[in-house]
């Protein structure tokens, strides 16, 4: 059955969904314990502040996968690009082309937008996504290592 594909950008009513599919992929990557959002954090950052966006993918009108995004900057290219924090769907719902249909989304709005590149990270054991990605011609950053301060650590550098 071809079912409709749609969709749609997330408002500040969709906060509690928007957490829901955050445990959702925490759980996937077995990182549930590392989960400190709340509604209201959400609320606040990506509502009030701005400064992420969510879209949804639709089956049949109910939300199966969804993308956390928002905007860094390329000095090399002189322009904006589009960071994708987070993409997920459901379980019962992979293998069916959601996930490409969100990337499609993300590269639209990419290009829309005046944007230079679509980047995200992912998990080196995730091989599922992993292939998938190389399916789309993404092309890994091999010569870049991620780094990252959070915590004490982050406050510690910042009154240093």
């Amino acid at each position: 059955m071809n079912r409709e594909k749609e969709f749609r950008f997330a408002v500040e009513s969709d906060t509690k969904l928007i957490l829901d599919f955050v445990k959702a992929l925490a759980d996937y990557e077995k990182m549930s314990d590392d989960v400190v959002a709340t509604e209201e954090l959400l609320r606040e950052w990506i509502f009030e502040k701005q400064k992420a966006e969510v879209i949804f993918i639709l089956d049949d009108g109910r939300e199966v996968g969804f993308a956390l995004f928002f905007h860094n900057f390329s000095t090399f290219m002189g322009r904006a690009g589009i960071y994708l924090e987070d993409l997920f769907v459901f379980p019962e719902y992979r293998g069916k082309g959601y996930g490409k249909k969100l990337l499609q989304e993300l590269a639209r709005i990419a290009v829309d937008r005046g944007c230079g590149r679509l980047e995200w990270a992912c998990l080196d054991w995730n091989k599922p996504s992993i292939g998938f990605y190389l399916s789309l011609n993404a092309k890994p950053m091999d010569e870049w290592t991620v780094y990252r301060l959070t915590g004490d650590n982050l406050k510690n550098l910042a009154i240093e």
